[in-house]
């Protein structure tokens, strides 16, 4: 299992990085394969097209590094000060490759099928957060509390990311502002 998990994850990263550098049209699944040096039937064992691979190489590490973070958080902040300590710690980490992240934000909206992977990739960002801070929503019931949160978490992030491609300035920054703006009241 840990092999396959390393091989899809090879495959992705592979092509992120070549559609970053080369652009979507010239990324092909033979390039992504061959960079991952697998052959082009166990790329398609793992990824439908190049425009999945691309977009779950952009998309994944992410997910990961978010929900590592929100899992470290104490376990007697709220959900949504866990969120907001969580995307603090991220920014305080090492930054990642800025040009590489913004060219990869720009790919994922140049075709409609990683259009479509970041809108499913939000939703699962918004299910895992929405996971991980359940616990920490005091309810006797049913309550929509933990998914409402990680919905207007993803929505702050998806509106600072658009910004930030826009305009520059600090991703981190602007991620933090826009998660300030959010309250939850009892």
């Amino acid at each position: 299992m840990r092999k396959r998990h390393a091989t899809k994850a090879r495959l992705a990263a592979s092509a992120a990085r070549l559609a970053a550098e080369r652009g979507l049209a010239a990324t092909t699944v033979d390039l992504i394969a061959e960079d991952a040096q697998v052959g082009r039937s166990t790329f398609f064992r793992y990824f439908d097209g190049k425009e999945n691979a691309v977009a779950e190489g952009v998309t994944g590490p992410w997910l990961a590094t978010i929900t590592d973070a929100l899992a470290r958080q104490p376990a007697d902040l709220g959900p949504l000060d866990a969120v907001v300590a969580a995307f603090a710690d991220l920014a305080d980490a090492p930054p990642p490759d800025r040009d590489q992240l913004r060219d990869l934000g720009r790919l994922t909206r140049t075709s409609t099928t990683l259009k479509a992977w970041t809108l499913q990739t939000y939703q699962r960002y918004e299910n895992a957060i929405a996971e991980l801070i359940a616990p920490r929503v005091p309810a006797d019931g049913p309550d929509p509390t933990a998914r409402l949160v990680a919905a207007y978490v993803m929505a702050a992030v998806r509106v600072s990311l658009e910004d930030w491609l826009h305009h520059g300035g600090s991703l981190s920054g602007r991620i933090g502002k826009a998660l300030g703006a959010i309250s939850i009241r009892p």
